[in-house]
């Protein structure tokens, strides 16, 4: 039975419901506020399909406005959840192979050492085009033609399918220009069409106007002498052109505060939604892919969205061990790999989902069948998840019976 939540923070008024049995995810929820400086923020969670907690609480910005129920904000690469989404629909629909060559339904793009690459392959981080290397035009990533023609003309990094490397931004381009062309309209509007709209989401790719008022800025996080240290940023700030190097670059070129970032189609970043929309777009997933007569995929398809397909002792972007499904983030437990921070995602082995930069996360867990959201304002350090996040999860894998994460991921 749900009990309404209405409790003040050192940083703000936490509200919302929660069934009495999930206590212990608002107890992390409001403890975040009072001990981890969370400004604003979302959670919600799902089990078999019903909200159990919808919990909401401080401002869009310090000292400013309350985060309403309603209240959105941009979740970065929890997008890619969506987007992998959208091309797995097409698959189950039989409009799209992931199997197949990209020049199938993109003849252009089979240049540069990409001709034989498969359709998977974007999905799963081994495309082996996870940048650009020339300058990007101003506003270049809002600019969906100009990054699809970028993209199509550029060289492989690596032989596709010999690595993984993490494509942080390049994905927008990839599967978003393939699920356009199988789809025969752009990811943005198929999103909205086929997945937003029916289950009812507040989640865009490209948010209009109308809910721009509603949208709150993001805090960037704060590089601490830690972050600073690891592996990672030490590659990012060198002068050489790498994968990591480029990253940080690209991240620089995305501005979440920005309205022409918000309306753009940035498939792989710049998601518009809150917790409700990130648990309710996995929540047909975790219970056999469909909900309330809403067929997202079929069981088949569902089996292969959760598998792992490309892992990693060296990531050849994020330089931590990293684990793929198509599309997805599968857990990882980077605890104690040496010059890393915040770099694990701490989840049951069968749950599939995508972390977004500074902590935000949804994903299914079909063995639980549980679907989790939470996305906030202010932005932590490191690659994955931090302790806001992993709290909230961990809360949730415990109460649903879950023993112990020594393993690397959460078991009964």
């Amino acid at each position: 039975m749900s009990n309404s939540v209405s409790i003040e923070t050192t940083t703000g008024r936490v509200e919302g419901q929660c069934d009495a049995r999930f206590d212990a995810i608002a107890e992390a929820f409001v403890a975040n506020f009072n001990e981890h400086d969370e400004v604003g923020a979302s959670c919600v969670v799902t089990v078999e399909g019903e909200k159990v907690v919808d919990l909401w609480g401080g401002h869009i910005k310090r000292d400013g406005e309350a985060w309403q129920q309603d209240t959105l904000c941009t979740v970065f690469s929890a997008t890619k959840g969506a987007m992998a989404l959208c091309a797995h629909m097409l698959a189950d629909r039989g409009q799209l192979d992931l199997d197949a060559e990209i020049r199938e339904y993109w003849p252009e793009f089979a240049v540069g050492g990409k001709e034989h690459a498969l359709v998977k392959m974007t999905l799963d981080h081994s495309l082996g085009l996870p940048h650009v290397r020339g300058a990007v035009k101003d506003g270049g990533f809002y600019d969906y033609d100009y990054m699809v023609d970028r993209i199509a003309e550029e060289p492989v990094f690596w032989e596709p399918g010999t690595r993984g490397g993490y494509h942080a931004i390049s994905m927008a381009w990839t599967v978003g220009e393939i699920v356009h062309r199988a789809a025969g309209k752009r990811l943005g509007k198929y999103f909205n069409e086929q997945v937003a709209q029916p289950l009812g989401l507040d989640f865009w790719i490209g948010a209009p106007v109308s809910v721009e008022a509603r949208i709150s800025p993001m805090i960037a996080a704060v590089p601490d002498e830690a972050l600073m240290a690891t592996r990672f940023i030490q590659t990012a700030l060198s002068p050489e052109q790498t994968p990591t190097q480029l990253f940080m670059r690209d991240f620089m070129l995305v501005n979440p505060n920005a309205k022409e970032c918000h309306q753009a189609e940035i498939g792989s970043a710049n998601g518009v939604t809150n917790a409700r929309g990130l648990a309710g777009m996995y929540a047909p997933l975790a219970v056999g892919g469909e909900l309330n007569g809403v067929r997202l995929v079929g069981a088949d398809t569902l089996a292969r969205m959760g598998r792992v397909s490309m892992a990693s002792h060296d990531d050849a972007t994020l330089l931590i061990p990293t684990r793929f499904a198509l599309g997805y983030m599968k857990g990882v437990d980077n605890r104690k790999v040496p010059n890393a921070v915040n770099s694990s995602l701490l989840i049951g082995d069968e749950a599939f989902g995508h972390v977004g930069a500074g902590g935000s996360l949804g994903l299914a867990d079909p063995a639980c069948r549980m679907s989790f959201g939470y996305a906030m304002n202010r932005m932590g350090n490191g690659l994955f998840m931090n302790e806001r996040g992993q709290a909230l999860l961990d809360a949730t894998y415990r109460t649903l019976g879950y023993r112990s994460n020594a393993s690397g991921a959460w078991c009964r």
